[in-house]
């Protein structure tokens, strides 16, 4: 984060597909990921530590090669201050779509968690469904609707305290006050064990004040703090000006001069590195050198999982 090189992998609030998080985990720690962020469920933690241990295994092999692992990356938890769309997932009842529908749901899925195999149970895969919403508006009949859920620091307590996970995510926005309060209540009696804290938040009117208010909150805080330019969330496999929220919302955090740094996520893309140089917000020098303020890393989220999807497609054809 000091070198403003930070690169965290995504997998999705509310993804739980745990062989994709293994492969996930597995490819983003050979490619140098500084920290990987899952849902906050001990099954999917699980699945990153396993992906993590084949990768380290991978990079021993490959030590005569001159192959080597920086780091172990860190695992981070993700868990929501009141309503959010990352914590959210699709659903249906299949019987209600007719035979001749074109289920151009299914095609725009990004994750295929839309299935209408008669072998198989057909509808919505929850554990596959990460909440993008991206099949909402598609659907001829108006018959898919979105199941909120909370995720809540009780289920990875004891995994934050042995240091299996080494950081939380909090996701809010402007008008969560009192949800962010009651979290942060469950959440301070140990988080002196975390090694970094990060706050995810959109972009509104008032959001500066709203964040000042949420860093008064959390302090005095034992760790980094990390605020997340969540730009338009689940979007960056969609095309290159999805990133350019992010960096608006960035530009904001680093002119208000928040303490603890910033993040981009949400629309990310490879796009994203290149205009950040372009405005002068990467890093190029050491962080006591450099006299203008600039984002420490980017988070790559649905651009990632695209990046690895199109491997597997290569590898079956």
């Amino acid at each position: 984060m000091k070198a403003g090189n930070w690169f965290k992998l995504i997998c999705g609030a509310s993804f739980q597909d745990l062989p994709a998080v293994r492969s996930l985990a597995l490819a983003y720690t050979l490619a140098g990921a500084d920290c990987i962020d899952v849902a906050a469920d001990p099954a999917v933690v699980a699945a990153v530590v396993e992906g993590v241990k084949v990768a380290e295994s991978l990079a021993e092999a490959a030590k005569d090669r001159g192959f080597a692992l920086t780091s172990r990356p860190w695992i981070m938890v993700s868990l929501n201050a009141g309503e959010d769309p990352h914590f959210r997932k699709a659903e249906f009842d299949p019987a209600n779509c007719p035979s001749d529908c074109p289920r151009p749901c299914q095609r725009i899925c990004p994750v295929n968690a839309i299935n209408f195999s008669k072998e198989e149970n057909s509808g919505v895969i929850a554990q596959r469904c990460y909440g993008c919403g991206r099949c909402l508006p598609v659907c001829p009949q108006k018959i898919i609707v979105t199941r909120s859920h909370s995720a809540t620091p009780d289920a990875i307590t004891p995994l934050i305290t042995t240091g299996v996970v080494a950081a939380i995510e909090i996701h809010t926005q402007v008008g969560q006050e009192n949800d962010f309060r009651r979290l942060w209540q469950q959440i301070a009696p140990w988080s002196s064990s975390l090694k970094l804290l990060a706050i995810s938040c959109p972009d509104a009117p008032t959001v500066i004040e709203y964040l000042q208010a949420m860093y008064e909150m959390i302090s005095p805080l034992s760790c980094p703090l990390i605020w997340q330019a969540d730009g338009r969330p689940m979007s960056g496999d969609i095309g290159r000006g999805t990133t350019h929220a992010a960096l608006k919302l960035a530009q904001k955090l680093l002119a208000a001069g928040l303490p603890g740094y910033v993040q981009l996520a949400g629309g990310t893309n490879d796009y994203t590195a290149a205009k950040l140089r372009s405005l002068g917000l990467m890093r190029e020098q050491p962080l006591s050198e450099s006299s203008v303020a600039t984002v420490a890393g980017i988070a790559y989220g649905s651009y990632a999982r695209s990046l690895l999807a199109s491997f597997d497609k290569a590898g079956d054809s």
